[in-house]
């Protein structure tokens, strides 16, 4: 036991003593959650649009000025003629034209209909759909100000409510694909490079002689990845609390819990790489190209499953990464219990013995 905890502390040393390897361990996490969180989101904000207002009365100004009032749009620009439209977005600084029809108070109060074109840049599909449905949102609003006192015989008011996250942040959606990516990574990654570097360097031929057993080398090499895996895990679980003011509903320590086994899974099939890769750089392509690419996009963090093909659903099913997320959705904003994610826990349980039967097969270790 003395010569298996020496062991891993020589490990530990081996980590602190390598720069590279600890900025992959902590600087990554940090500057990816931070990105993630700040840069990436589907909100929209102070958009520029311009207008073309062909009527020029009182009720398009009132529109004009309820659009330019929010703090989602940025009047950029007022276009004269149609003909200007197209030229205006090859510039690209315009993601959207409002285009008012003519003698448009007039056909509010004669027909009691009026049109505004709303002309989006597409090339962007998000934003532009985005654009349009904030804009769809402030015209209701104004229809409904001067519809007030107006009986309407038959009306039928729906009532949304957004539940987990009302205020629809997008950092809700990414924190937990994020600290999925990253446990995912840097648990395998390194974990697998780790073992690649000792069989490149020829050196773990002389631990599997040594008085340890074999799959004591291979867990004494686990064993610190665990315990900075574990420390990232909760780094990212506090910038998410304090910076990003994500609320955690369910129990730190289920949450905890899933993270550590999640964590163990991803070692698990670091370790199954190792078998695989002869070298470091062999390694760190597998690891970074076959798990970055699956877990973005087939793990629901990005794009929802159920509309991929049906093949694709199938395929998602073998990413640990996939249920992991639902487990952490689960309990930081549904706040369920294990009633509820039992289901999945045991897939990530099952993968995480599935790997290492493969991964024992590989290196043929005997359990004494």
């Amino acid at each position: 036991m003395k010569r298996f905890i020496g062991f891993i502390k020589k490990e530990f040393y081996h980590i602190f003593r390598d720069r590279r390897s600890l900025f992959i361990l902590f600087g990554m996490p940090i500057a990816q959650i931070l990105l993630f969180g700040f840069a990436i989101t589907n909100e929209i904000n102070n958009v520029n649009i311009a207008i073309l207002d062909h009527s020029k009365d009182a009720s398009t100004e009132e529109i004009i000025n309820k659009i330019s009032a929010s703090k989602y749009f940025t009047i950029k620009q007022m276009i004269a003629h149609e003909a200007d439209i197209e030229s205006t977005f090859k510039k690209g600084k315009i993601k959207a034209v409002l285009n008012f029809e003519k003698d448009f108070s007039k056909n509010l109060i004669a027909d009691h209909n009026a049109t505004i074109q709303i002309i989006t840049d597409a090339t962007d599909p998000n934003t532009a759909n985005s654009i349009t449905n904030y804009t769809n949102a402030i015209l209701q609003n104004y229809q409904q100000e001067k519809n007030k006192g107006i009986q309407i015989e038959y009306q039928i008011i729906p009532q949304t409510r957004m539940v987990y996250n009302p205020e629809l942040k997008s950092v809700f959606m990414f924190v937990p694909g994020v600290m999925t990516i990253i446990l995912m990574l840097v648990s395998a990654m390194m974990t697998s490079i780790s073992i690649t570097r000792e069989k490149e360097l020829g050196t773990m031929e002389i631990l599997l002689v040594s008085p340890l057993k074999p799959f004591q080398v291979i867990i004494g090499k686990v064993v610190p990845y665990i315990f900075l895996s574990v420390i990232n895990a909760a780094v990212i679980v506090l910038l998410s609390i304090f910076i990003f003011k994500m609320p955690v509903q369910g129990s730190l320590f289920l949450l905890g819990l899933e993270s550590v086994l999640f964590i163990i899974t991803s070692l698990a099939l670091g370790i199954l790489i190792s078998t695989i890769a002869a070298t470091q750089q062999a390694a760190m392509m597998i690891s970074l190209m076959g798990l970055m690419l699956p877990v973005i996009l087939l793990s629901g963090f990005i794009f929802p499953i159920s509309s991929m093909p049906v093949p694709l659903q199938i395929i998602s099913n073998i990413i640990p990464a996939k249920w992991f997320i639902i487990i952490i959705k689960g309990i930081m904003l549904k706040g369920v219990g294990m009633a509820y994610i039992w289901k999945e826990t045991l897939i990530l349980i099952g993968m995480t013995l599935f790997f290492i039967g493969l991964s024992i097969k590989k290196y043929k270790i005997r359990l004494e």
